[in-house]
């Protein structure tokens, strides 16, 4: 068995990559490296069980003859984070859709099965808590850029299963909610490594907004074993399924727990959100899973909660701190 992970050089692609090497599956990366960066993989390639390509997804060429080579496709490859979102709109409309579209045109052809990663964003600014597959979405303006990451994958969603509509192409999609853990870098607008690398050395913890708007946080390698049972599950094709973890807290505490177990004496200091990104900033107040389709497909469960998911941020940053100030 082989399977291509297109952004598997990414965070949650090179975990994805390690989760299916442990089950017996042979991997082909392939990644751009704009966002993913090789040291994800760096440990893990050996040009025979796992091999990266370095190109883009929105080569049609490439990724046909990627997807030849393969039994199975996961497609990860994507514009990640709010402050690229907010900054390079262009870019990200353009790598969402028409990737997804490469990709599955190649899927199709070859009939392989394919997991797309949709996010947590597509529920946009509803309020009916926790969210639901089947539940209607409620998006911001097309004035306000936040909102073109949700749009750009509720698109993604509606080409996939228009594929599975017409050809019963093997499709299944993963809502994932926030995704945290080692590796994870902060440089376009991630929380949790931010307030880690913020407190580690006693830096102000920057909170976006009031502080009082809540997330649930998941550990990147129980979304990872979700997304390789997601696409093993005949029972998964043509659904659309939520994968994160339903332990609600809100920004606010989240910087003070951070601090708390890093030992930290760092103050937490609240920015606006015109400051952080710019006049008109709109954002969501709760986005909490109902992982009960999951559950009932595949067993899903998450394993770890918020403090041993912030206490494995924390050692893995404190490691590379350590590093940088050995090898400055």
């Amino acid at each position: 068995m082989r399977a291509l992970i297109t952004g598997g050089a990414g965070f949650v692609g090179s975990w994805l990559a390690r989760e299916l090497l442990a089950r017996g599956t042979d991997v082909l990366v392939l990644d751009d490296l704009s966002t993913g960066r090789y040291e994800n993989l760096e440990e893990i390639e050996d040009g025979r069980r796992l091999e990266l390509v370095v190109d883009t997804v929105n080569d049609p060429a490439i990724v046909n003859e990627c997807v030849k080579r393969v039994d199975q496709v996961f497609h990860l490859a994507s514009a990640v984070g709010v402050r690229l979102i907010i900054e390079q709109p262009v870019r990200t409309i353009e790598s969402i859709v028409g990737g997804t579209d490469v990709v599955l045109r190649a899927c199709a052809r070859y009939r392989r099965p394919v997991l797309i990663t949709s996010t947590s964003e597509v529920y946009g600014k509803g309020s009916k808590i926790p969210f639901s597959e089947e539940d209607d979405r409620i998006m911001g303006a097309t004035t306000k850029r936040r909102w073109s990451y949700a749009c750009a994958k509720a698109l993604d969603e509606f080409l996939a299963l228009a594929h599975w509509y017409e050809s019963r192409l093997p499709v299944v999609i993963a809502r994932m909610f926030n995704t945290v853990g080692p590796r994870q870098t902060g440089q376009y607008g991630m929380v949790v490594p931010t307030f880690v690398r913020q407190a580690l050395r006693n830096q102000p913890v920057t909170v976006y907004g009031d502080g009082q708007q809540s997330r649930c946080f998941g550990h990147v390698q129980d979304i990872v074993g979700g997304l390789a049972d997601l696409l093993a599950c005949p029972g998964a094709r043509g659904e659309i399924v939520n994968l994160g973890n339903n332990q609600e807290v809100t920004i606010r505490e989240l910087a003070e727990r951070v601090c708390q177990l890093a030992g930290s004496s760092s103050e937490v200091v609240l920015i606006p959100y015109d400051q952080a990104y710019g006049e008109g900033f709109d954002d969501m107040r709760r986005r909490v899973p109902d992982l009960s389709k999951a559950g009932r497909l595949i067993g899903y469960q998450p394993r770890r909660q918020l403090d041993a998911i912030l206490e494995d941020v924390i050692d893995f940053e404190r490691r590379q701190l350590g590093d940088a100030k050995r090898n400055p």
